[in-house]
C-alpha cells in the first residue's frame, strides 16, 4: 500500500507538471519541483536533529515507568473491562494480560513496548480462534481499539510543532485528548453494534462513565473560556500534567528500588536509535509530498474541495489540513510528513497547522496496524475490522475539526 502511494505521488506530480507546462503556460514548474526536493531533504535533517533529543529524553522516562511497574499496574486496572467486552476469552487467559499491557503502553506513548505486546496479544487470541484464517470477534475489537486508542502524551506531535516554530507547542494537548477519546468511543460503539456487545453491563458502564465524566468535566471547564484563554489553559494543563507525570515516574521508580538514572540511560539510547531510523521514512514521504505540492496537484485537489465547501456556505479553513486526514489511515509516516508539510507551508500556529497536528494525534494508522497484527498470525479475512476502524478514524477526524474550531476559532 505504502509503495503504491509513494509512487503515485511522483507519477501524479509528473502528469500535473506536464499540464502546467503545456496548457497552463508555466515552464518553471519543473524547476520548482526539483527545488522542492532539495528543500524537503533539508527540512528532514532539521526535523531529525530536533527529534533526537526530545525522543531520547521521553523514551528514557518511559523506561523508568516500565521498570517501575506503572504499565503493569495500568494493565491490572483495565483487565476487568476486557472480560466483559470479549466474552469468548476465558477469564484468566493470557490474552487478557497481553491486551491490557498493550493498551496501557499505548496510553503512555510506549510505542516500542506496545507493538511487541500487541503482537503477543494477537497470538494469544489466535489460540482461541476456531477459524485460523478469519479474524475472531475479540481480535477485531482489539485491533479497532489499537487503531483508535487514547494516547495521553502525543509527544511526537509536540516535537514537530516546536520544530516548526509553534509559540506553545503543547496548546493542542486537550484538543488531541478530546479527539482521540471520540475516536476510541466511536470505534468501540461500531464494533459493539456489529458484534451485538452490550455496553450496558455494570462493569462496562463504570469504566465508560468514568472516562466520559472526566472528558465532560474538561469540556464544561473549557466551555466557559474565551478562545485565547482556551489556548492558554490547554497549554498550561498539558505542561503541568506532563511534568507531574514525569516526577511521579521518578518517585515511583525510587520507591520500587530501581536505578532511575540507569533506566533513563537505557531508554534514551533506544530513543536515539528510533530517531535515526525515522530519517529515511520521513525523507521519502516529505520529498514525495513536496513534489506533489510543487506540481500543483495537491492545490488542485484541495481547491476543488474548498470550492465545494464554500459553495455550501461553510467555513473552509479546515480544508488545508485534509491531506493529513486522508493519509492518516494509510500511512503513519505519510501522515506525519503531511502534517509537517502543512505546518511548514501555513505555519505551526495557523488553523490548518494546528488542525493537522490534532488529526495526527487523534487516530492510528489503520491499514498498517491491520496488516502487522493480522499478518503476524496469518489472518486473511478481516470481516468487519476495516469498516469499524475507518468509522473510528472518521469519528476522530470530525472531532478534531470540531475541537479545533472550538479552541482556536
Amino acid at each position: 500500500m505504502l509503495n503504491r502511494i509513494w509512487i503515485s505521488f511522483f507519477l501524479i506530480a509528473f502528469v500535473s507538471a506536464l499540464y502546467q507546462w503545456l496548457f497552463a503556460g508555466n515552464p518553471l514548474v519543473f524547476e520548482e519541483i526539483v527545488n522542492a526536493v532539495f528543500a524537503m531533504a533539508k527540512l528532514t535533517v532539521e526535523i531529525a536533529i530536533g527529534l533526537i533529543g526530545v525522543l531520547s529524553f521521553w523514551l528514557g522516562m518511559m523506561k523508568i515507568a516500565e521498570q517501575g511497574g506503572i504499565v503493569a499496574k495500568l494493565a491490572h486496572w483495565i483487565s476487568p473491562l476486557f472480560t466483559r467486552l470479549m466474552p469468548e476469552v476465558p477469564k484468566g487467559h493470557p490474552a487478557l494480560g497481553s491486551m491490557t499491557m498493550n493498551l496501557s503502553a499505548n496510553f503512555l506513548g510506549l510505542d516500542n513496548a506496545a507493538t511487541p505486546l500487541g503482537l503477543r496479544a494477537m497470538q494469544d487470541l489466535q489460540q482461541l480462534n476456531p477459524k485460523k484464517e478469519t479474524a475472531s470477534n475479540a481480535q477485531i475489537l482489539f485491533m479497532v481499539l489499537n487503531t483508535s486508542s487514547v494516547t495521553l502524551f502525543p509527544v511526537s506531535v509536540f516535537v514537530y510543532r516546536a520544530q516548526q516554530g509553534a509559540v506553545n507547542p503543547t496548546d493542542v494537548f486537550v484538543p488531541i485528548l478530546l479527539a482521540t477519546f471520540a475516536s476510541t468511543m466511536t470505534g468501540l460503539m461500531a464494533v459493539a453494534f456489529v458484534q451485538r456487545i452490550s455496553l450496558l453491563n455494570r462493569v462496562v458502564l463504570v469504566y465508560l462513565s468514568s472516562a466520559m465524566a472526566l472528558i465532560a468535566a474538561l469540556a464544561v471547564y473549557f466551555a466557559g473560556l474565551t478562545t485565547q484563554a482556551l489556548s492558554q489553559q490547554s497549554s498550561l494543563l498539558g505542561n503541568l500534567l506532563i511534568l507531574s507525570t514525569l516526577v511521579c515516574f521518578m518517585l515511583i521508580g525510587v520507591r520500587r528500588g530501581i536505578n532511575v538514572y540507569d533506566s533513563f540511560i537505557c531508554g534514551a539510547r533506544q530513543g536515539f536509535e528510533v530517531s535515526v531510523k525515522l530519517i529515511p521514512y520521513l525523507l521519502a514521504m516529505l520529498c514525495a509530498i513536496g513534489v506533489f505540492r510543487a506540481s500543483g496537484a495537491l492545490d488542485l485537489i484541495v481547491n476543488g474541495i474548498r470550492t465545494m465547501v464554500d459553495g455550501l456556505g461553510f467555513d473552509s479553513r479546515f480544508v488545508d489540513a485534509l491531506p493529513t486526514a486522508f493519509m492518516k489511515p494509510l500511512s503513519g509516516s505519510g501522515a506525519r510528513a503531511m502534517m509537517v508539510e502543512t505546518m511548514n507551508n501555513f505555519g505551526a500556529d495557523s488553523f490548518a497547522g494546528r488542525l493537522s497536528a490534532i488529526i495526527q494525534g487523534s487516530t492510528e494508522t489503520t491499514f498498517y496496524v491491520l496488516a502487522v497484527y493480522f499478518g503476524s498470525v496469518g489472518i486473511r479475512y478481516s470481516r468487519h475490522a476495516v469498516s469499524c476502524a475507518l468509522v473510528a478514524d472518521l469519528g476522530g477526524i470530525l472531532a478534531a475539526m470540531s475541537v479545533c474550531y472550538w479552541f482556536f476559532g
